[in-house]
């Protein structure tokens, strides 16, 4: 089984949305200033949504730790 492609698109937004949120917040901790923080968080939102998407697509194809689900025995 493996997940289609909507599904792993879903997942990087969700994921990312979370992310930024925590980026934003240490920038603005780090920093002091809302604007920097915003754009920090802003800018790295999209770029890890694409590289969250590939990442995910590339390890969705990977077969390591993986099962193969085997089809049930019957005997008559």
């Amino acid at each position: 089984m493996h997940d289609k492609h909507y599904r792993s698109i879903i997942k990087s937004i969700t994921w990312r949305l979370t992310g930024s949120i925590d980026t934003t917040i240490i920038s603005y901790l780090l920093t002091g200033d809302y604007k920097i923080a915003l754009s920090i968080g802003g800018i790295e939102i999209f770029t890890k949504i694409i590289l969250y998407y590939l990442h995910e697509r590339i390890w969705n194809k990977i077969k390591f730790g993986k099962e193969q689900k085997s089809e049930p025995e019957y005997h008559i």
